[in-house]
């Protein structure tokens, strides 16, 4: 975040859930990525003060329907682990062939200023491709060891740098969107 939020607001200090008290963060229990986005954003607002950005992201795999979507993080239940839900992955998806295997990372990055709905918006990010058949690279987290985006093929993006990640990823897409409205709210 503050990689790609320092281009359109240059000076801001993001801090992290680590810099501020501890607080109970809310269970994910919306149906939307937008709507975790915000659920957290509210919360973190509420219990520091401070304007308060929080994202919810995901896999979306048009063979299943969306899923695992916003139970990407926890589909293969708890505790969570990249690896049981990669294998899960796979384990769904392998009678599918390669041609329907499309589908597209979200993200959905919500920013609270202060107390009304009208200090919360929200923005979302998507980073379309498909799903591959075996695990490759060993960058990113979760499911890019499964992952080509159609902006980089032949690359998982688990074997994309951070710059190239950054510049095609749902996660950078919404924050590039975010990070002019973000610099306007806050003057």
């Amino acid at each position: 975040m503050q990689r790609i939020l320092a281009a359109s607001v240059p000076g801001v200090t993001v801090l992290g859930l680590d810099d501020v008290e501890p607080y109970d963060e809310p269970v994910e229990d919306a149906p939307t990525f937008e709507g975790n986005a915000l659920l957290k954003a509210r919360a973190g607002f509420a219990e520091t003060g401070l304007p308060s950005v929080s994202d919810d992201s995901g896999l979306c795999v048009d063979a299943l329907n969306g899923m695992p979507g916003v139970l990407s993080a926890r589909w293969s239940g708890r505790p969570k682990s990249d690896e049981r839900n990669n294998q899960l992955l796979l384990d769904q998806l392998h009678d599918v062939p390669d041609d329907r295997r499309g589908g597209c990372f979200v993200c959905a990055v919500a920013v609270v200023t202060g107390p009304t709905a009208g200090d919360e918006f929200v923005v979302r990010g998507e980073m379309p491709g498909r799903v591959i058949r075996e695990v490759r690279g060993d960058g990113g987290f979760g499911y890019d060891v499964l992952f080509e985006a159609t902006d980089a093929p032949g690359l998982t993006t688990a074997e994309l740098t951070r710059e190239q990640k950054d510049a095609i990823s749902h996660r950078g897409r919404a924050l590039r969107e975010l990070a002019p409205l973000l610099a306007e709210r806050l003057g």
